[in-house]
């Protein structure tokens, strides 16, 4: 999982940085706000983290003009403006939680852990992509990646795993995933849906720890979240 920090405070950049880097996430940095939003839109990461006092555009400006591009990664404010009035302004413009300076680490991790579980649950939605879990894909390029390695899948693969995305969490019939993915409405005397459905599990396998194809004996099979 990749985090972004935006933060001008090169001293506390490096230490939010190490402390997360030992804690197995991929960090990258920015030092200026333009270059922080220019990074977060082009990029994909499971969380950003954002000072409110950059030296070139504000971090309240930062967060506004990324919500209006529709990115709903989650943001963690970190900011030494600790009044109610600007917790209450960050929070309105869209952060997912704000964290005032100094703080101990072991809150700004345990922080941080909480948003990407929180975002993993649900399913966040960036225009065109959907992150889940440790599964990122982009609807248009039809690009994925399984905890930031690129997986290759086939066409029929690849609307296989969106449509159980879709509807993660509930049992999918055979007959449910052979209309909607294939298009075919009757019975072809074959298993290719099983077939399918092994091939996208062993590939989500090949980099994830997480078993997210459950078969359920008898009524078909669910994308769970069960556990992440």
């Amino acid at each position: 999982m990749k985090v972004l920090l935006i933060e001008d405070d090169k001293t506390l950049q490096l230490m939010m940085k190490t402390v997360l880097e030992k804690n197995n996430y991929e960090v990258e940095t920015s030092l200026f706000g333009e270059d922080g939003l220019k990074r977060a839109t082009e990029s994909n990461y499971s969380c950003i983290v954002l000072d409110m006092g950059l030296p070139d555009v504000d971090g309240t400006e930062v967060l506004k003009l990324l919500r209006n591009e529709q990115n709903q990664t989650p943001v963690l404010i970190v900011s030494a403006r600790d009044g109610v009035d600007n917790k209450v302004k960050g929070l309105h413009l869209g952060a997912d939680d704000y964290l005032t300076k100094p703080f101990d680490f072991k809150e700004f991790l345990a922080r941080i852990d909480a948003l990407i579980r929180r975002s993993q649950g649900s399913g966040v939605v960036k225009s065109d992509e959907i992150m889940i879990g440790d599964i990122w894909l982009n609807l248009i390029t039809r690009d994925v990646k399984v905890a930031n390695k690129p997986v290759i899948l086939t066409n029929n693969e690849f609307k296989l795993l969106v449509y159980m995305i879709q509807n993660k969490n509930r049992i999918i019939s055979r007959d449910e995933l052979s209309e909607n993915v294939w298009g075919i409405n009757f019975d072809t005397h074959t298993n290719f849906v099983n077939v399918y459905i092994s091939y996208l599990r062993k590939k989500l396998k090949e980099y994830s720890k997480n078993d997210y194809i459950q078969t359920v004996r008898g009524e078909g099979f669910m994308f769970s979240m069960e556990g992440l």
